[in-house]
């Protein structure tokens, strides 16, 4: 078995693969080690001998970082620029103080530069800095890898312990603050039901302005006309004993369905297949606007019933704020169904179908950009190199969309498997490399690393939530989602979601990862500056 791994490296390299993700699906309490799994699994690869082949990391490494950059391209610039600001703020101060407090510690404990910054990085649970780091010290990616491998685990549990204690000894509300600055929309699985008007109060009002659009998480999406239920129009009112379809999240619509008169249990045929559709958000004009300004069933005779946003699925509301690569599942009319989506952009091969022009020609401009130097006059030259290029090209290409034949979009299932793929690749080539010496770096350092990952993920939480309340001024699930947004844990948000109904830590946790994930990587290379 060993002569036969030994000989076949790629075989190696899959079996790493495998065994790993193995690893990372085995859950404690909630808590998984995910993709990372691969790492420890490569370290013990490395440990033994093992090796797979050259260049699979750097093919790794530029797909990964790429296909962040497309996925938060759409909101990093808009979420520095408007309601984000403060978690921006937020992540900032996170990754600030864990960076100041790798530094102080490698000084203390005489670490060098790529063990000190594989802590860090683990420790904030950021892969996209332990790339970057790894990248920028090649003679010293090994020390990084284990550095990353000794305070993930306790990066991991940390943030997820954190989030799940708070609520229990804090004295904030969790459950009836009014989020300020942020959508709040309701949680749960989205639903459909039939509602038969018998409101006299709402009587002869036209539906698309009574205060049924501002409800909660719910939409009317259709009416009974003749026996046939038929997407609604800006002038339909309301009238008793009028059928509607309302679609909303799982624990709002008793509360629509009390408001509008009785559930109906009739079965009326509704054309599905021409009447709705799913379209995406490509045209920048309409990002930022809420469905109030934008009014799509007065401007364009359609009603958006849910928006899945990074792979959550909501029923919006008024105040919804839409975003760049927003999916928006429309009902309507045929032709008011093509002018809408015109009109925010919509192309029928963007929803779906994956442009290899495009990830080539963007995945080669962001390598070329990795390797031109910068630098200031007098000053010493530096490249972005392959964690930094192919990212920054990335970032723009999904901040604007479109250059030329190039698209700054790749469907989220695609571009999903694209950055998981690229980060077993990397990870598991930096973990057989890092296991060569893993035995001798933990004899040389000791206890000491487990113990500065541990204060480089709690320092920075127990300082980051009276920042957030009192300084910054944000609510209390408002800032249980960009903390963990700024420690790029989603295992965190997961936590979050499931103890509490509201999708406010959604959007706070969209708001403050892209800015986090930029931080670390460039904290990362401050620290590998200031430490060499």
């Amino acid at each position: 078995m060993h002569y036969m791994f030994s000989e076949y490296p790629l075989l190696t390299l899959f079996a790493v693969i495998a065994s790993g993700l193995l690893l990372g699906s085995v859950s404690i309490k909630g808590i998984s080690l995910g993709s990372s799994g691969v790492l420890f699994t490569a370290l013990l690869a490395g440990h033994l001998g093992y090796s797979i082949p050259g260049g699979v990391g750097a093919l790794g490494l530029a797909l990964f970082v790429y296909c962040i950059g497309i996925g938060a391209g759409g909101r990093f610039f808009p979420s520095i620029a408007r309601d984000g600001a403060d978690l921006a703020k937020l992540a900032l101060f996170i990754v600030g103080i864990g960076g100041l407090i790798a530094y102080a510690g490698a000084r203390l404990l005489d670490l060098p530069p790529g063990l000190a910054c594989g802590i860090f990085a683990g420790a904030l649970t950021s892969t996209p800095a332990l790339a970057a780091a790894s990248e920028s010290l090649a003679g010293e990616g090994s020390a990084v890898s284990i550095g990353y491998g000794i305070a993930y685990p306790a990066g991991v549990v940390g943030i997820v312990l954190f989030v799940q204690l708070l609520p229990r000894i804090s004295r904030s509300s969790f459950t009836t603050e009014k989020e300020a600055g942020t959508d709040s929309l309701a949680s749960g699985s989205v639903q459909s039901v039939l509602v038969e008007v018998g409101n006299p109060q709402l009587f002869g009002q036209r539906i698309a302005d009574s205060g049924t659009a501002h409800l909660k998480a719910c939409q009317i999406s259709r009416i009974l006309k003749q026996d046939e239920l038929v997407p609604l129009s800006y002038e339909d009112c309301f009238e008793a004993g009028l059928v509607v379809q309302v679609v909303g999240s799982a624990q709002e619509l008793p509360l629509a369905v009390q408001l509008l008169g009785k559930r109906s249990e009739r079965h009326i045929f509704m054309d599905v297949e021409n009447e709705r559709r799913q379209l995406l958000v490509t045209e920048r004009g309409v990002a930022g606007q809420t469905l109030a300004s934008l009014a799509p069933l007065k401007n364009h005779g359609v009603v958006v019933t849910r928006i899945n946003r990074l792979g959550f699925t909501f029923v919006p509301n008024a105040e919804t704020r839409i975003e760049i690569n927003d999916s928006l599942t429309v009902v309507g009319q045929k032709d008011s169904l093509l002018r809408f989506g015109k009109a925010i952009g919509h192309r029928d091969s963007a929803i779906d179908a994956t442009d290899l022009l495009s990830l080539s020609a963007g995945l080669s401009l962001g390598i070329l950009a990795g390797h031109l130097p910068f630098g200031f006059p007098g000053g010493e030259m530096f490249t972005l190199g392959l964690a930094g290029g192919p990212l920054l090209v990335a970032l723009v290409l999904g901040h604007i969309g479109r250059f030329g034949r190039i698209t700054g979009h790749i469907p989220r299932p695609t571009r999903l498997l694209l950055q998981d793929m690229g980060l077993v690749f990397f990870l598991a080539e930096s973990g057989t490399r890092g296991g060569v010496s893993l035995v001798e770096t933990l004899s040389q350092h000791g206890p000491g690393l487990v113990l500065l990952g541990v204060l480089i993920t709690f320092l920075p939480l127990a300082c980051a939530w009276p920042i957030a309340r009192k300084y910054l001024k944000l609510g209390a699930l408002q800032s249980l989602g960009g903390i963990s947004g700024s420690m790029t844990s989603t295992p965190a948000l997961g936590a979050i979601t499931e103890k509490h109904e509201s999708q406010v830590p959604v959007v706070s946790y969209v708001a403050a990862y892209p800015v986090a994930l930029i931080v670390t990587i460039v904290v990362a290379r401050i620290l590998i500056g200031s430490l060499s």
